[in-house]
């Protein structure tokens, strides 16, 4: 009897989460669409804009996004087996990145814009496989409603913001903590390399693409000139953001913070 009624409340725990993860996801499907009916009153040409790559180089950087989007997605359905509580948390991380990078600075020298992405939070609290994977969903929303970026530059943008961001927080705060940084200037750290690595990324993309006949270094130090008057403070904006968040987590719940694997249990009692 003891069994059963044991055997029933874990039923019952686990459909509560499965309900709570479903309600994310509806909530934040509902927020993006309000945001994209009220809240923008303008388009901006977000991210690479629709149309400015030719079509070799926007297929190359498809190509390269697409293994790191289909390992998110085989990583996600792999841990959210383990953890049922892991999906509400990747809910709650892509509502995270989207309203991060969805406030555009426009840069019209360089045919794209500035903006915060959220990529070294993410790729520190779930990891870069799963960050990226967010990210590509939060693009592709924002292409599809916003008019930010464009769906021929997604894979460009999956590149740029998704991969070189999430790896470049991830990796930047992982080696740093190994090398005993604390957690505010580490996180300061990933947050701030995480946005510059996005920006740097997307020079390279713009100058590949649309240079012609022209060399690619000295367009490619102009494109990446043009980000700095922008995207010099909005990287530090960025490393305090991801900063103050890994701080709050660390003193308020650090047992989340071990649970996904950003620190070591000893971590938390040094």
């Amino acid at each position: 009897m003891k069994r059963q009624n044991t055997e029933h409340r874990t039923q019952k725990s686990e459909s509560k989460v499965k309900n709570y993860g479903m309600l994310s996801l509806i909530a934040f499907l509902l927020f993006t669409v309000h945001y994209s009916l009220f809240a923008v009153s303008e388009a901006y040409a977000m991210h690479i804009s629709e149309g400015i790559l030719p079509f070799n180089w926007a297929a190359l950087w498809f190509v390269v996004a697409l293994p790191f989007v289909a390992y998110g997605l085989y990583k996600l359905k792999k841990l959210s087996a383990v953890d049922l509580s892991f999906k509400p948390l990747v809910g709650l991380m892509a509502a995270v990145v989207f309203i991060i990078s969805c406030m555009p600075i426009p840069v019209p020298t360089a045919g794209t814009c500035s903006h915060p992405c959220g990529t070294g939070i993410s790729g520190i609290l779930v990891g870069p496989a799963i960050s990226i994977l967010i990210t590509a969903v939060a693009l592709l929303i924002q292409a599809l409603f916003l008019a930010h970026g464009g769906l021929s530059t997604w894979g460009a943008d999956i590149v740029s913001m998704g991969i070189m961001g999430s790896f470049a927080g991830f990796l930047t705060f992982k080696i740093l903590r190994s090398m005993k940084i604390n957690m505010a200037v580490s996180g300061f750290l990933a947050g701030l390399f995480a946005d510059w690595a996005t920006y740097i990324t997307t020079s390279v993309e713009l100058a590949s693409g649309i240079k012609g006949d022209s060399p690619f270094v000295p367009l490619f130090t102009k494109i990446l000139i043009a980000f700095i008057p922008t995207q010099l403070p909005l990287g530090i904006l960025e490393g305090a953001m991801t900063a103050g968040m890994v701080v709050l987590l660390y003193k308020k719940r650090p047992d989340l913070l071990v649970k996904m694997r950003v620190l070591k249990p000893e971590e938390v009692t040094a």
